[in-house]
């Protein structure tokens, strides 16, 4: 289930947009990230589910640190307070402990995804049958390229290999590094 609620106090958005819910662990936030993020303020008011820090490494295809959710969450609400501003829309951070997290609920419209998570996507959608809802929207958000050609990843971040916005580090493209 979900617990904690960080909800921006900008009050509702003007006019009528869909509910929208994306989930992760989001550490760092990367232009990746940023690209999902601005897709759902496109579509409505946004709704983040965070991973917490039981579930975070069983989300992981890699074996890295993830940093605490109390950490994570202040880097996310940054953002999504910036973003919120230039769609005039309200957004809210949700404890996630489980992978369907908030998505299963009914309030939802629209799920915003990556290529690599549309098939959790699927899931959600089977499982909110299954509960006698809706299916959700899934709006699929292209993967964002490095300057290498290969896609950002908070593990290619924390590995060294390039920085939030897909730059190659100096160190892994032969350069020396500033004194």
């Amino acid at each position: 289930m979900v617990a904690g609620d960080d909800t921006n106090k900008s009050g509702p958005a003007v006019g009528r947009g869909m509910e929208v819910a994306l989930g992760g662990t989001f550490d760092p936030v990367h232009d990746g990230h940023r690209a999902l993020f601005e897709r759902a303020f496109e579509l409505g008011d946004v709704t983040v589910g965070l991973t917490s820090d039981d579930l975070a490494p069983s989300t992981r295809h890699d074996e890295r640190h993830v940093r605490s959710f109390d950490e994570r969450r202040r880097d996310l609400a940054a953002e999504l307070e910036r973003l919120a501003g230039t769609h005039d829309r309200s957004w809210s951070v949700r404890e996630l402990s489980e992978p369907t997290g908030i998505a299963t609920e009914p309030q939802f419209d629209v799920l915003v995804v990556s290529p690599e998570t549309e098939t959790g996507g699927k899931r959600i959608n089977e499982i909110r049958r299954e509960r006698g809802l809706d299916p959700l929207e899934l709006e699929v958000v292209p993967h964002v390229r490095a300057d290498d050609g290969d896609i950002i990843s908070s593990t290619r971040i924390v590995n060294g290999e390039i920085d939030e916005h897909g730059n190659v580090t100096p160190e892994r493209d032969g350069r020396e590094q500033p004194s």
